[in-house]
């Protein structure tokens, strides 16, 4: 453990992630992304299960893509989480358009305008090599549920030009057990969302169903998989679960049922990032329903919902929460 309680790798180089290195050296990797790009035929890949084929080119599901990711946009990236910025940034790679219709999204231009291009597998491939060389400590797939198999093929060709980063696999949190069965042995930090504790107001704000089951049941299976989050001795992520959660005004997010679950059915040492930095973008200001929605959170609203987490037994924030922490309590 190092001085904040955070479980420290201090194995070798060798003898670290990322996982998906034996599994290419076994073969395992290649049937992981066949059996992945079958899924595109009767898509099944996220909680909404739509069954849609989208192997026919002029077939496009829910997500609005078809046999070909796209991509927004690629490189590194200072402003995520500590234990993943590092000094040298994360390397995201942000996919357009997602699984989710949220109506609030900060950044509904990629998400549900789909600004970007479609790339072939070889391009994304390029991509996660490029950003390794730029010298980022991880790859950070953002919105990665619904290309799962474009990217499982392209992690193929990108290993073959001598990939050696961990990846962190960043997510709304609406994914389907069998995508994440698919992922085992191959992502190395899960990174998803906890959005809602009510089902109608996830279906209300993100047009989803019951999207506190599925995101429990994923969140499960994403611990079971890879287990606490673990730095090494730089305080740089190589494995394990970090949580985001965005406070909502009025308490929509339901922080202390996700606070709860947490601390009592994933773990007490679950690391998570507690989000202030929500304000009304998109349609937000348009939902009668919920004219709390028009208008930022406020400072109480934040430091209440981080109670929340503090008393259900959570203890793990990040470096940005620790602060407000101690500015608050």
């Amino acid at each position: 453990m190092d001085d904040a309680g955070c479980p420290v790798d201090d194995s070798s180089t060798a003898e670290r992630y990322p996982r998906y290195l034996s599994l290419f050296a076994s073969g395992e990797l290649e049937e992981r992304a066949r059996q992945a790009a079958e899924l595109l035929h009767r898509c099944e890949l996220c909680g909404r299960r739509c069954q849609a084929d989208r192997s026919k080119s002029n077939h496009k599901a829910g997500c609005r893509t078809g046999m070909r990711a796209r991509v927004a946009s690629f490189g590194p990236h200072h402003g995520e989480e500590s234990p993943l910025t590092g000094r040298r940034g994360s390397g995201t790679i942000f996919f357009s358009y997602c699984n989710l219709n949220c109506l609030y999204c900060q950044n509904y231009d990629i998400s549900q305008l789909g600004s970007g291009r479609d790339v072939t597998d070889i391009e994304l491939a390029a991509f996660m090599i490029q950003v390794q060389e730029s010298g980022c400590h991880n790859i950070n797939l953002v919105s990665p549920t619904h290309v799962v198999p474009q990217i499982l093929s392209a992690l193929i060709v990108a290993i073959e030009s001598g990939l050696r980063l961990p990846i962190v696999y960043n997510t709304g949190g609406y994914d389907s057990l069998v995508t994440l069965q698919l992922l085992d042995g191959i992502v190395d930090i899960y990174m998803p969302d906890m959005k809602y504790s009510d089902a109608k107001v996830g279906k209300d704000l993100s047009g989803i169903a019951e999207y506190p089951t599925i995101n429990q049941q994923a969140v499960k299976e994403m611990h079971r998989q890879v287990g606490d989050l673990v730095l090494d001795g730089n305080g740089i992520a190589v494995s394990g679960l970090l949580v985001r959660h965005l406070v909502l005004p009025g308490n929509l997010a339901g922080t202390d049922l996700t606070a709860s679950f947490l601390a009592n059915q994933i773990s007490a040492n679950t690391y998570v990032n507690v989000m202030d930095q929500y304000r009304p973008c998109y349609k937000a200001s348009e939902l009668n329903q919920y004219p709390e929605l028009s208008k930022r959170v406020t400072t109480a609203e934040y430091q209440h919902s981080l109670k929340q987490m503090m008393d259900a037994g959570l203890e793990r924030f990040d470096d940005r929460v620790r602060f407000v922490r101690f500015l608050s309590f």
